[in-house]
């Protein structure tokens, strides 16, 4: 082969080589950091090493609640989530919600606790906006409309995130779960789908919903799996979380799935990737990373905050001990494999037949290593008047109450 010949040769794998090379560079400029893989120092064991009931917290929803003064406003809910806005408010997201006027003791049998008229209007989601100074303000409810007759949509997590990637203008992506009535055991509706709201700021006007995860052709309802129960933003990515309704099925535990978004994306179904077991991916199904439906698994809502390089669930636990009892799990990655359950802690409840569920870390309350968490509270009965009732006689009983956790290494 002639000399200029291998020269080009040469130079050309050279130039493929540095073309190669200079792409590669790009996408990792361009795209987020993986952080789906277990390892690094950073990443050490973690479990509640300490708890207390936050009772200013507590107090002032109960507060707020009983407060008879407006006949249009929050007395009580559930499925409670929470954001601060750029402004420093922070925006309280309800599932269920009771309105209207509450009235002082004794209520109608007597009993020394602040009561409604079970003819209250219960709406399916609600928002109250909170800031240091300033009344807490319910917003419209409900903020998210019914999807159509039969159905409604439950708020979830929600962050605040660049209207676009790279904007300047930020807006708030509320996740939503969207509920078909059904037959039991589906009392608390079918799950259907994951939608996504954009909200505008400052004045949290709703601009528009999206559909991102579709499951009505999920023949097994108790599969149909639906994401945002909690967000974590890490490196250019929102993971989110979520799980399935085996629960309902009468199985002791539920699986937690995780997806992920890059950041200011959330609204783009295009560009969901869920975890498949091996790999992210925009088309397959995707694979619980906790759960193996009998000891270990998630309630029908748990949530997850990162504490240094470690992941840290909080849900309830699996069993009986799920209507009283908060325990955790560990990670290094989203994606697992999670250790645990850890050893578990009861947080207060109030007298009678309740159970709690749901516990939601808010990091816009938290900070110098306090984690605060919520737990939501419903009377149990199989009868739903029944339950109506309850929650009527003693407005106290369905609402947030909050405590304050440290994490720290196991107890050795």
């Amino acid at each position: 082969m002639p000399e200029d010949r291998r020269a080009r040769q040469r130079t050309g794998a050279g130039v493929g080589l540095l073309l190669t090379l200079a792409l590669a560079a790009v996408l990792l400029t361009v795209l987020p950091k993986d952080h789906d893989r277990e390892g690094g120092g950073a990443c050490t064991a973690r479990t509640v090493r300490s708890w207390s009931a936050d009772a200013k917290l507590t107090g002032s929803f109960a507060a707020y609640g009983d407060d008879a003064t407006r006949t249009d406003d929050w007395t009580g809910g559930d499925g409670t989530h929470s954001v601060r806005l750029p402004d420093g408010r922070v925006l309280w997201l309800f599932s269920d919600t009771y309105l209207g006027q509450v009235h002082g003791p004794p209520n109608p049998v007597g009993e020394s606790y602040v009561w409604r008229d079970t003819t209250a209007p219960l709406v399916r989601n609600s928002a109250v906006v909170m800031s240091d100074g300033h009344p807490p303000l319910t917003l419209p409810a409900p903020l998210f409309p019914d999807p159509g007759p039969g159905e409604w949509r439950w708020p979830v997590a929600a962050r605040v995130e660049p209207r676009s990637p790279g904007s300047a203008e930020s807006v708030v992506r509320v996740l939503l779960w969207t509920r078909t009535a059904g037959a039991y055991p589906w009392i608390y509706g079918v799950p259907t789908a994951t939608e996504v709201a954009t909200l505008s700021l400052p004045d949290l006007r709703v601009e528009s919903i999206v559909k991102v995860f579709d499951q009505q052709l999920v023949q097994d309802p108790s599969r149909r799996v639906q994401f945002g129960t909690t967000l974590v933003p890490v490196g250019g990515w929102t993971y989110v979380f979520g799980g399935n309704d085996a629960q309902a099925a009468a199985r002791p535990t539920s699986s937690a799935y995780v997806a992920r978004v890059p950041e200011g994306r959330l609204g783009e179904p295009g560009a969901w990737e869920y975890w498949t077991g091996a790999a992210w991916t925009a088309r397959a199904g995707p694979r619980p990373v906790l759960g193996d439906g009998r000891h270990t698994g998630v309630g029908s809502a748990f949530s997850v905050v990162r504490d240094g390089g470690t992941y840290v669930l909080f849900t309830m636990a699996a069993g009986s001990r799920g209507l009283t009892t908060v325990t955790s799990y560990w990670a290094c990655s989203p994606v697992g494999p999670w250790h645990g359950p850890a050893r578990g802690f009861s947080p207060p409840l109030p007298a009678g037949q309740v159970a709690a569920y749901n516990p939601q870390v808010h990091p816009a309350l938290g900070g110098d290593g306090r984690i605060v968490l919520s737990y939501d509270v419903n009377w149990l009965d199989a009868t739903a008047a029944s339950a109506a009732w309850n929650l009527s006689r003693n407005v106290s009983l369905y609402r947030p109450r909050f405590v304050t956790l440290r994490l720290g290494p196991p107890p050795r």
